[in-house]
């Protein structure tokens, strides 16, 4: 799925980014627990180095809980990173963030000399709220719209810790379409960007193969439709999404599912596993190496074109 969205403050973010990076001593990080990989900026991996980075999984009430300790495994794995799975409308962990940091940063803290932490995140994943929490009174403009954020500010949080914010970042393209698709499912993008029947055919294919208990209780199903054109045509008449001559709705169905599983009604579900994504990445890089090769036949037959 191509993202056809990265707003100008986006790029400008990212050229501040690598402005500031002498200054910072650690990153912090938030990502959809739903989608960990998919809502990890490619692009943060190259800015910040060696640097440490604390990665924060956010959203676990929407997520599967069992994935989600696997997802926490897995990116600890990589050198100078830990991590914290959270939900910012629940339980305060603002003190066990600021442990993690100073465990980060073990040469830094006190007063002299306070550890200086650039916090960012995909656009709608919970930056602004955690922030505020952290900083104990509203800082950041937060809402349910992507993009609220558009310019970095620096704040004090106390205990030794200087936080500077970015606005929520995107990248120019998303090498893997599944990676696209679930960015749009979770609310990442804005929904004038995409076609809401994708998605639902996208989401309801997925939720059937892992999903299906979670399917049967919510929609009253005494059988597991056989695809996800038949799924959503039984939600669509249970809604009431009837057009003219009893057809369905799918425009209309599609944005219902995809909300009920935005706000958790479907139950607590994943999108992706540490070993789904390496299949898909090894997939993704194949697929790169054969567009390389044919674009360099193209260039070759070109050049033999034209010394003929």
């Amino acid at each position: 799925m191509s993202i056809n969205w990265y707003p100008g403050h986006m790029h400008k973010a990212q050229k501040e980014i690598k402005q500031r990076l002498p200054e910072v001593d650690m990153f912090i990080e938030i990502l959809d627990a739903r989608l960990p990989y998919s809502s990890e900026n490619p692009m943060l991996a190259s800015i910040r180095g060696d640097k440490p980075c604390l990665k924060i999984l956010n959203k676990t009430d929407l997520a599967d809980p069992e994935t989600t300790e696997v997802w926490q495994h897995f990116l600890e794995q990589a050198q100078h990173t830990k991590t914290l799975a959270l939900n910012l409308h629940l339980a305060n962990k603002t003190e066990q963030i600021f442990n993690l940091c100073h465990k980060l940063v073990p040469h830094k803290g006190d007063i002299l000399k306070p550890i200086t932490c650039l916090i960012t995140g995909i656009p709608n994943v919970g930056k602004s709220t955690l922030i505020n929490t952290l900083a104990g009174r509203t800082i950041a403009k937060t809402g349910n719209e992507p993009a609220v954020t558009q310019s970095q500010q620096r704040i004090d949080l106390g205990n030794n810790l200087i936080l500077f914010d970015t606005p929520g970042l995107l990248w120019p393209k998303v090498e893997n379409d599944n990676s696209g698709y679930r960015l749009a499912i979770s609310g990442a993008i804005k929904d004038t960007a995409f076609n809401f029947d994708e998605l639902a055919y996208y989401a309801a294919e997925y939720l059937l193969r892992f999903y299906p208990d979670n399917l049967i209780r919510r929609y009253s199903l005494e059988e597991l439709p056989r695809d996800e054109t038949t799924l959503l045509e039984i939600i669509g008449r249970q809604r009431g999404c009837l057009m003219n001559g009893g057809h369905v709705n799918l425009n209309k169905t599609s944005a219902i599912f995809i909300n009920e599983f935005r706000d958790g009604t479907l139950g607590p579900i994943s999108l992706e596993t540490p070993d789904m994504m390496q299949k898909e990445l090894r997939h993704v890089a194949q697929l790169l190496t054969e567009k390389a090769e044919k674009k360099a036949a193209r260039l070759s037959a070109h050049k033999k074109g034209r010394k003929k």
